[in-house]
This record gives structure tokens, sequence and C-alpha cells, in this order.
């Protein structure tokens, strides 16, 4: 599997269609390490093997570690200053405020909406709050990836 992993941030703009297509590889790939034949339901040995979708793979998965990393101070400071929490904008403090992040308006769906602030912003505040509290990246991409699987 590391060679799918091995340049997979091209495939962020892959359409549903070609998302598709790839978890049928991937799907055929779990087929053969498990050595079942083509007719054998297949939809189980992924998470057998804890491997995330293809969507949630290549694009969920890296842009929530980057936005960690923005938060933390772990990623590059001109990444790090697109992202801002709720609580450093409002001006009154809710008990969630402090793990949420703005999301910008945004005038365009098609370029604005997958902007890295703007994508990895929702994304974030999607997210269950045992897996934004993390610690430290390690446990972050542990609880990141049992939630995706």
């Amino acid at each position: 599997m590391l060679r799918l992993h091995y340049g997979n941030a091209t495939l962020a703009g892959f359409s549903e269609n070609q998302h598709r297509r790839l978890q049928l590889v991937l799907n055929a790939a779990a087929r053969l390490f498990y050595r079942k034949s083509r007719c054998e339901r297949v939809t189980p040995l992924p998470r057998e093997l804890h491997w995330p979708r293809s969507r949630e793979r290549v694009v969920d998965f890296k842009l929530a570690v980057l936005i960690f990393r923005c938060l933390h101070g772990l990623a590059p400071r001109y990444l790090a200053d697109d992202i801002c929490r709720v609580a450093d904008t409002n001006r009154r403090r809710l008990r969630l405020s402090s793990a949420l992040l703005t999301v910008r308006p945004t005038r365009l769906v098609t370029m604005g909406d997958r902007a890295f602030p703007v994508a990895g912003s929702r994304l974030w505040n999607t997210l269950p709050h045992d897996v934004t509290s993390a610690p430290t990246l390690p446990v972050f991409c542990n609880r990141l990836k049992s939630h995706f699987v």
C-alpha cells in the first residue's frame, strides 16, 4: 500500500467517478491480500485492514493532518496564518468555540470552497471533539484513522 500513498496528493482534485475507480483498485488489492474470489463480498475487507476509502485517504485525512499541524505550530507560517479559531474572533466565549475554526465566506463555489482555509476549516468543524482534542500528532492520526474507518 505504500506505492498507493506515494504521490496521492495529486489525486485531490479527482472527480467522484475517478475516486470510485480508485476504490475498485483498493478493493482488488484487499481481495488479493485475503485471497478471496471475485464473486465474494469485498466491503468488510478494507475495514479489516484499516484502509480508509479513497476520498478519505486522499483528501480528508491529509487536510485534517495539515490543519492539526497549523493549529499546533508544526506547519509553515504562511499556512498557519490563514487558520483562525472562533474564540480568537468572537468576543463571546462559547464552550466549544475554542475547538471550532472560522470559515470564511466565499463567492465562488468552484474555487473558493476548495481553498485550503475554507475546506480545512469546514472539515475540522465536522470532526468529533475526541479527535480534535488529541494532544500529539500520532494520537491525532490514530483517532482520525479510526474515525474514517
